[in-house]
């Protein structure tokens, strides 16, 4: 199983990043939630 650290290092963000996109909060850009 991936972990937050493996997908933000795959994916090339931050760990914050990823948490943002996972619980939809903060402002992430489509793209970069694409991205992720």
């Amino acid at each position: 199983m991936a972990t937050i650290k493996d997908i933000a290092q795959l994916a090339g963000v931050s760990l914050a990043t990823v948490s943002r996109v996972i619980n939809q909060t903060g402002n992430v850009s489509p793209a970069l939630r694409d991205q992720v």
